[in-house]
């Protein structure tokens, strides 16, 4: 293979993390909205994407193992490769806890025993990190990855005042136990989500600075 050929797979893995990317903001977005509306066909709608997912997952790491094997790249194209490797593994995950929240809907007979506020609070920063970790990728930009993580914070304040706000409901209430827990579920997704999304950013400082940090 040339340099050429092998700048151009290079180019191409990057482009395929992107690709998978968009397609995870796609499921992640539509899975808060079937929730949020309580619409069980969106959520079908939704859950049937993950098989496009794995196959899109596959194929990245099959470019990465062929990149490592049969290039042995050096320096930053190494850790473009490793980073893209831990990246897919990071988004895969967001998407396996999006699937959890787009089954929600078809379990939430009664509707919600409270606005989902708060809720869709922590669903938008998630999706501001999720959005902003895969800018950051794109442009090896540090400061873009650490601001995106540092939102994680006000994920986890909201987690735990919405925590705390459904469980006192449900001492209060035991007819609601079982609405009122799939939406500790909700947000306890959402707090993982972050937290990949803040696993994405510290691949992104490593891409760029070979540094390792913790960012959540």
């Amino acid at each position: 293979m040339t340099r050429e050929q092998y700048v151009k797979q290079l180019d191409l893995l990057k482009e395929s993390v992107l690709s998978l990317g968009e397609m995870v903001e796609l499921i992640f977005r539509d899975s808060m909205t079937s929730v949020i509306n309580l619409d069980v066909k969106l959520a079908e709608k939704t859950l049937a994407l993950e098989p496009e997912v794995d196959k899109l997952e596959e194929d990245i790491e099959a470019s990465v193992f062929d990149l490592l094997a049969l290039q042995q790249p050096m320096a930053s194209d190494l850790r473009l490769v490793v980073s893209t490797l831990k990246i897919t593994a990071d988004l895969r995950r967001i998407v396996g806890l999006s699937i959890n929240i787009a089954k929600i809907p078809g379990r939430m007979e009664g509707g919600h025993v409270k606005p989902l506020i708060d809720t869709k609070k922590m669903a938008d920063a998630a999706a501001f990190m999720l959005e902003n970790s895969l800018k950051a990728f794109e442009a090896q930009d540090v400061e873009l990855a650490r601001a995106a993580a540092r939102r994680d914070e006000e994920v986890d304040k909201l987690f735990y005042a919405v925590w705390v706000e459904l469980i006192e409901m449900m001492a209060k209430d035991t007819s609601i136990i079982s609405r009122a827990t799939n939406l500790l579920f909700l947000i306890r997704y959402l707090e993982r989500i972050a937290d990949h999304c803040c696993n994405i950013c510290e691949s992104v400082v490593y891409l760029a600075t070979a540094e390792r940090v913790k960012l959540n």
